[in-house]
């Protein structure tokens, strides 16, 4: 049995957390995306009694989109992943951070972003077909993705995700529907966004246990 912590969409955020097996952080990792809050979150992220630590980025994360952050410290058992993935205690793990622009989203907020779902496609048919835990930034459509924009999620990680049916799915960047989860088919899905659209901290960190 391992117990899962989920958070994303911290903007800066240090929840407190209890510790345990595994804990995913799925992008939005400071709240102005400067080199001393990167330093922050990597101090806070490597004080964390977890055995395994994963982190993806966000469309917020543009240092770590030009390659001037690194959060992959192995010693430390943190993990960077991006179209990319990883084995813990037997559960297969891939991560990617990419989302698709949507009518009226902030120009200074587009990292790991692209114009088109077709584009989205390239990423997402990378996700192994026995994936366990996916973690992306962009929620699927008509999953947890409902803003004022309407549902903005994405349709080809819909597709990915009901293709390969992983056991779990942990996103965010959507804020109106952070801290739910539901379960359809097989899979469980999580919004882990700790805060609301007004960018305040208000979600608890989502816990998720499989057996």
């Amino acid at each position: 049995m391992i117990t899962i912590t989920c958070i994303s969409d911290l903007h800066g955020y240090e929840p407190e957390l209890a510790g345990g097996d595994l804990l995913i952080v799925a992008g939005d990792l400071t709240a102005r995306d400067t080199l001393e809050e990167y330093d922050k979150f990597n101090n806070w992220l490597a004080s964390l009694p977890y055995q395994c630590k994963i982190v993806i980025a966000g469309n917020h994360d543009k240092l770590i989109e030009k390659g001037m952050i690194a959060i992959e410290k192995a010693h430390l058992n943190i993990h960077y992943l991006c179209d990319s993935g990883m084995e813990f205690k037997g559960l297969k793990i891939w991560g990617s951070p990419y989302t698709a622009r949507f009518p009226g989203q902030n120009k200074l907020c587009m990292a790991f972003s692209v114009q088109s779902e077709f584009q989205l496609q390239d990423h997402f048919d990378l996700i192994p077909s026995d994936v366990d835990i996916l973690i992306t930034h962009s929620p699927p459509y008509g999953i947890l993705d409902e803003c004022a924009n309407g549902r903005v999620g994405s349709r080809m990680l819909r597709l990915a995700v009901f293709k390969v049916n992983p056991r779990l799915l942990c996103f965010g960047h959507i804020h109106e529907q952070g801290g739910k989860s539901l379960v359809l088919d097989k899979t469980t899905f999580v919004n882990a966004s700790v805060v609301n659209e007004y960018y305040q901290h208000v979600n608890d960190p989502l816990y998720v246990t499989l057996v």
